[in-house]
């Protein structure tokens, strides 16, 4: 075991050097600091005398110290350290004036204690010294932040403030992991902009890190910043590949950012940022991307517009929140029914043909078609599909002809009412996708293929200015995007009108978020020529989605795959214990040695594999592999195996064909001769699909065909099983190349028919029928009387009426309906004071008719954003009084400290405001209800 001086040279010294300090160096690296000490306060009689000897002691280029760091050898707990580093960080700062920052490491583990801030924490590495100056800098000037302003033009709608002011108050209890809950088109980038930026001019975040899932999402927050803080330098710009360290906003994919912490050559310490936002974080973090935040120590904040109820106990405990328990939440329902919407309603129109409902067989073909089969040689007894195996066994162009021509007769169409609004078809593949786009130029060859386009992750065509998603975003062609998940989550585009849920979804969090495409309304300032206003969407499912969704409200859970490397070891590992059982060493020792390999090909600057190196450390002694002995296969299989998950740029065919083999042979070695004979099968099928029309397979087609005998494997050795591993399992990247043509889907052109189309309830609550009908009849007669009535032509010139005409004018209208009375408008467009002529004139787009709810929401929300200082706590009170004053149209000094108002607190607003905010809120609402 290495003692402490060991410890320190051969691996602390090491990862200083990493972290960019040259311990060589006294101007930066002081070992073996002396530091004066009282020991009568240490109340410690066997220290010497007034001094202490800290480890090491890293310098800022004042000279001074700006960390403490203790070291204990290997074999001991790094928080064996803890409390002598803090003595040392304290009698630091009685000298110098300033605490420094503290560190206590066995060398394998650090552990990082902003002391008087927050509780120590396990790192990755040490900081540079850049990071621990800004550190410095940030404890030293950051301000107060419940006083800080939040910009409301950035972010300032009243439940945006309320997720803002909710995050800034755990940050200043010293909270470091926040998530927030927010729906699809309630604006999650903007109020994360917002919050940046707040934080940035608190002085409690200089560096900022938004991860996102893929590259067009990318673009997207990289667009957003640039609108709303023009200043802050960001990467990447247009072009940029090579990480840079000069720039504040930092916007990237998860795979890029693992990319550049796993690279050997990697500028950003695990202190680097100061602010980690992760966008869409039920996703892609529980794999190999949570290296990422394990990675880097800082705030970090989950953002989701997955519903509470359904958000998984990983992504709460990821974020360190009580399950159900968001830091802030904002539901879709909420976003709707607020007045007036933030969010767009949606009605669904389920559309199902006769072979989706009843299957491709003799019993449902048309006898034209019938006839057509036969005279291509087709014999129609053998056809027997069932629908649900539509666009996977099966392709029947009339059917996917006959959706696309439901959907342009069915589909919300722009002003003209000829060709669709903006449109979304999720489909179920790419060559789904191509047949689908096929179709519509096929049958609207006017629009010379520019209504219809695919949009797939992989088409480079896709991105960029000028690109595709580009086009579908800004231009008025496509009105069409045909999509394969590409475009599911995420894209941010407010025109769209229709969502064609051409295939199933199993996944509530993803039928969601494919909902959310739509929901974004259109800013009146900014509609563009080819859209109208957009009340609500339609959804056309075609696959009965809602219906599964009624039934199965939390989706069917996907069964958790472990990854191939993992398994592949496993058996190894397996193997090895059962030929140790047999006293076959040869054969152990053999699978050691590939078991080894397995191991050293991990990659060694994963997170993963950086936080275990203790434990890795071990095996590379040669005594650990000289007897493999219970404990230590059991070590292996519990330790290391799971390390393998990190593995993640192997060829998996080859290595699935390898893991096969290695299955079969722990099955020969253990005499299981049914499991033998079923694996032997599967991989003489996976030979038989190599195909030897490619030369480089072709060089192995004596093995390929001796492998397929049954005296091959009659006569089956290990070194037979060795020599298919190493010659066959790389040529399976060639198998999949045959697989497609032999057993490719039956393709039909078949006449298909309608068998249901009917509009389905889903989600919030709809508006009562009755009032909206009442309404549009008040309207019709309204503008029926344009034409004929000389006293409505008069306000149509805006002209004002006499009292007798406006007399007059009632009575007519009461003759051409007996409910169209002063009392019931009011009720119907929600206004208690508004007259009759107000009404005609509101019907008639003269004048504007706001309704109370309308006004007292629109004042609330302007009084919280010029109010953007208030509480969690204040602005909860104040949506309350909100919802309060709308339901009962006034409001009693005595009401605000009687329930609902002493819910919040037991004093109701006595407990919340001081007297002059008091006073400003009565008067506030006085003027809304007067």
């Amino acid at each position: 075991m290495s003692n402490e001086k060991q410890t320190r040279k051969e691996i602390i010294d090491t990862r200083l050097q990493q972290a960019g300090w040259n311990v060589m160096d006294r101007t930066q690296v002081i070992e073996e600091f002396s530091i004066a000490i009282n020991t009568n306060e240490l109340n410690e009689p066997d220290i010497p005398y007034g001094i202490q000897f800290s480890d090491y002691v890293l310098l800022g280029k004042d000279g001074k110290a700006l960390a403490v760091v203790e070291a204990k050898k290997t074999a001991v707990d790094a928080a064996i350290g803890r409390e002598q580093a803090k003595q040392y960080c304290y009698h630091i700062k009685n000298e110098q004036g300033a605490l420094p920052f503290c560190f206590y490491t066995n060398g394998y583990d650090i552990y990082f204690w902003d002391i008087e801030n927050y509780p120590p924490q396990k790192v990755l590495g040490f900081p540079s010294r850049e990071d621990l100056e800004r550190y410095a800098y940030i404890r030293k000037a950051r301000k107060n932040l419940a006083s800080e302003l939040i910009n409301t033009k950035i972010a300032g709608r009243d439940y945006q403030i309320a997720a803002i002011r909710s995050v800034m108050e755990a940050v200043e209890k010293r909270k470091k992991k926040f998530l927030l809950v927010m729906a699809t088109g309630t604006g999650k980038t903007r109020t994360c902009i917002a919050l940046v930026d707040a934080l940035m001019r608190a002085g409690w975040a200089e560096r900022t890190l938004f991860l996102v899932d893929r590259i067009a999402l990318q673009d997207q927050a990289l667009d957003a910043f640039k609108e709303h803080l023009p200043n802050e330098p960001r990467w990447p710009h247009q072009g940029e590949t090579k990480i840079a360290t000069d720039r504040r906003i930092y916007v990237s994919t998860y795979p890029t950012m693992l990319n550049i912490i796993r690279n050997e050559h990697n500028p950003l310490s695990p202190h680097f940022f100061d602010l980690i936002i992760v966008d869409e974080s039920h996703r892609s973090i529980y794999n190999t991307y949570q290296e990422v935040l394990t990675y880097f120590n800082t705030i970090t904040l989950g953002l989701t517009a997955t519903p509470t109820d359904v958000i998984d106990h990983n992504t709460f405990q990821l974020f360190e929140c009580e399950d159900g328990l968001p830091t802030y939440a904002y539901s879709y329902d909420e976003a709707v029914n607020h007045i007036p919407p933030y969010l767009s309603n949606f009605q669904v129109m389920k559309i199902k043909t006769k072979f989706q409902e009843e299957g491709i067989n003799k019993r449902t073909i048309s006898l034209a078609d019938q006839k057509h089969l036969m005279l291509e040689g087709r014999d129609v007894e053998e056809i027997n599909y069932e629908g649900t195996e539509l666009e996977k066994t099966v392709i029947n162009r009339g059917t996917n002809a006959l959706i696309v021509r439901e959907f342009m007769e069915e589909c919300i169409k722009d002003a003209n009412g000829v060709l669709p609004g903006k449109t979304i078809f999720f489909c179920m593949t790419k060559a789904h996708a191509r047949r689908l786009e096929q179709i519509f130029d096929a049958l609207y060859p006017e629009y010379k293929g520019e209504l219809a386009k695919v949009l797939v992750s992989d088409d480079p065509r896709v991105y960029g200015k000028g690109g595709l998603l580009d086009q579908f975003t800004n231009q008025d062609m496509p009105r069409i995007a045909i999509s394969v998940d590409m475009l599911d989550t995420g894209v941010d585009v407010r025109e769209i009108t229709n969502l064609v849920f051409a295939k199933p979804v199993y996944s509530y969090t993803k039928f969601w978020q494919m909902i959310g495409r739509g929901t974004r309304l259109l800013e009146q300032n900014k509609i563009k020529p080819w859209c109208t206003e957009k009340d609500d969407f339609l959804i056309l499912d075609c696959w009965d989605n809602f219906e599964y969704f009624k039934l199965n409200p939390q989706g069917k859970s996907l069964q958790l795959q472990i990854p191939l490397p993992v398994r592949l070891f496993g058996l190894r590992l397996d193997k090895i214990e059962k030929a140790l059982a047999l006293g076959e060493n040869a054969l152990a020792e053999k699978e050691i040695g590939k078991l080894r390999k397995q191991i050293a090909a991990l990659p060694a600057n994963s997170v993963v594999i950086l936080d275990a190196r203790k434990e890795l450390h071990q095996l590379e002694d040669e005594h650990f592999w000289n007897y493999l002995s219970a404990d230590k296969i059991e070590f292996l299989r519990i330790v290391i195996k799971p390390l393998l998950r990190t593995v993640s740029n192997a060829d998996y065919k080859a290595m699935r064909f390898e893991k096969d083999i290695v299955e079969v042979s722990l099955a020969h070695l253990a005499q299981e001769k049914q499991k033998f004979a079923t694996l032997k099968e599967s991989i003489v099928e996976e030979i038989g699909e190599l195909p030897l029309s490619v030369n480089t397979v072709a060089q192995e087609e004596k093995l390929i065909h001796q492998s397929q005998t049954n005296h091959f494997w009659a006569t089956i050795s290990e070194e037979k099983l060795d020599e298919l591993i190493e010659k066959l399992a790389p040529l399976m990247y060639f198998r999949d190349s045959t697989i497609i043509p032999l057993l490719g889907p039956a393709k039909f052109n078949l006449q298909d028919a309608l068998h249901a189309k009917e509009y389905v309830e889903f989600g919030p609550q709809h508006e009562s029928l009755s009032i909206a009908r009442y309404r549009e009849l008040v309207e019709q007669k309204v503008n029926e009387l344009v034409a004929a009535n000389p006293l409505v032509q008069k306000i149509k010139r805006g002209n004002s009426l006499t009292d007798i005409e406006a007399g007059q004018l009632v009575e007519m209208l009461h003759d051409e309906h007996p409910h169209i009375t002063l009392d019931l408008l009011r009720r119907a467009y929600n206004h208690r004071k508004a007259q009759l002529l107000q009404f005609i004139r509101h019907i008639l787009g003269i004048e504007v008719l706001e309704s109370f709810p309308d006004t007292v929401s629109r004042s609330f929300d302007q009084f919280i954003a010029a109010h953007s200082y208030l509480n969690t706590r204040q602005l909860e009170f104040m949506n309350l009084l909100r919802s309060f004053l709308i339901e009962k149209g006034d409001v009693a000094k005595k009401d605000l400290i009687s329930a609902p108002f002493t819910g919040i607190h037991p004093d109701g607003i006595r407990g919340v405001f001081s007297n002059k905010e008091i006073d400003e809120i009565i008067s506030f609402i006085q003027q809304l209800a007067a």
